[in-house]
């Protein structure tokens, strides 16, 4: 008979949802145990489908970040999987390697929390098999691979390796235990439990090699549907991969086409009609946050520009209407800001902000300066937002230069010009 289980990665429990829709008192406080939320759901799906087990692979806490009832929340739902006769196993990832809970939790009798050294947990399900080979870390860097300390596949079982790795590496994510989908499918094993990346990925060919993704987005850079992984392995080891979403909070992006409009009302409609679009699809229980990206090239976009505070507005009563919420509004949008600009502004304004500031050496190397500064203070994940080299940090600043003249053109008017 088939067996079946559950892979997730990357609950980051506790960790701080991080959108401007979250000021808003109301939503911080439904969504603001979302981590907590979505692993109860996991317990659930478990339950529901009858799994032979759940595997978490790495980063389980988040730092420092915790409060401290989440320990006994853990517990609690650790409990649930083996009043229920399911067993749980976990690898420590980058983060739990800084956290204190990891040290605090007394685990249940079905929970197996692989340590330093590379070991192997076999059961039987229903005729098969099933060794489980993990590898925890106490240390934040692991620079190398950590695939030779692997043990070989058990003869005659289905293999399953757990592992907390950036695989060839992935942008906004630390180099951690690097290694090549060709090499996770040499070593032999069956299915290759994967965490740290925060997209979900797929790699179905010798072996089964999984990235669930995070299953609770916490910003806007983790947009799109979040999950967890279902796996059903026949009789013949075949291997059948299902998503099953439980995020109680969503993150999305809204693209609306604005090419051509001229008119502010027609902007609003078009607007209103994709807000309530997007709210259509939130299953009562959940909470969208959704940030429109306007785009395409239009005469409207000095206006939009200088008046964004104006039409984010409007978008957060469309969306109060739709039962979304929105984080912020993004200008994509193209247009001849010089001719419209021209009709407000002095000439010789008008040119000094479009082509010389872009262009002033010591304000390019002033921006540097204080990219590098804000980058020091970033949380290491999120460092290369601007690039991974100097070279690629001078050309974006650059960018943000010539992206940032015109708004602070349609930001002036004859008065402040004055």
């Amino acid at each position: 008979m088939a067996f079946r289980f559950i892979h997730t990665a990357d609950l980051h429990l506790d960790a701080p949802l991080k959108a401007i829709a979250l000021r808003d008192p109301d939503l911080a406080q439904q969504v603001g145990v979302a981590s907590r939320t979505a692993f109860s759901r996991i317990v659930d799906l478990c339950i529901e489908e009858a799994v032979a087990f759940l595997l978490i692979s790495g980063d389980l806490w988040d730092g420092a970040y915790s409060s401290t009832k989440t320990p006994r929340f853990m517990k609690q739902e650790l409990q649930r999987l083996q009043g229920a006769g399911i067993r749980c196993f976990i690898i420590r990832g980058n983060h739990d390697a800084l956290a204190r809970q990891t040290g605090e939790l007394e685990l249940p009798d079905n929970t197996f929390l692989f340590g330093g050294r590379a070991s192997t947990e076999t059961l039987e399900r229903d005729g098969h098999l099933i060794a489980i080979h993990g590898l925890s870390f106490r240390d934040p860097h692991a620079p190398e691979s950590l695939l030779p300390r692997y043990p070989a596949p058990r003869p005659g079982a289905f293999n399953i390796g757990m592992m907390h790795t950036s695989l060839n590496g992935s942008p906004g994510h630390d180099n951690y235990a690097p290694c090549s989908v060709a090499e996770l499918e040499a070593h032999g094993y069956d299915y290759w439990a994967l965490g740290h990346i925060h997209r979900r990925a797929e790699y179905v060919g010798r072996a089964t090699i999984v990235m669930p993704g995070i299953p609770q987005g916490r910003d806007i850079g983790e947009a799109g549907p979040a999950s967890v992984t279902l796996v059903t392995v026949a009789d013949d080891n075949t291997v059948t991969l299902e998503q099953r979403p439980v995020a109680c909070l969503r993150f999305d992006r809204l693209d609306l086409d604005c090419t051509g409009v001229a008119d502010w009302a027609e902007l609003l409609t078009a607007l209103e009609r994709a807000i309530r679009h997007a709210g259509q699809g939130v299953r009562s229980a959940d909470h969208l946050v959704i940030r429109p990206v306007l785009r395409g090239a239009m005469p409207l976009v000095w206006r939009m520009a200088r008046d964004l505070d104006r039409l984010t507005e409007e978008a957060r009563i469309m969306a109060a209407a739709a039962g979304v919420w929105i984080d912020k509004l993004e200008l994509r949008v193209t247009g001849d800001v010089t001719a419209t600009a021209d009709s407000h502004l002095p000439a010789d304004l008008v040119r000094t902000v479009l082509e010389d500031l872009p262009q002033d050496p010591a304000l390019v190397t002033a921006l540097q300066v204080a990219a590098q500064e804000l980058l020091r203070d970033l949380p290491p994940d999120l460092r290369d937002i601007l690039g991974q080299d100097e070279a690629a940090l001078a050309q974006r600043c650059r960018d943000l230069l010539a992206q940032g003249a015109p708004r602070i053109l349609a930001g002036l008017t004859p008065d402040t010009a004055a």
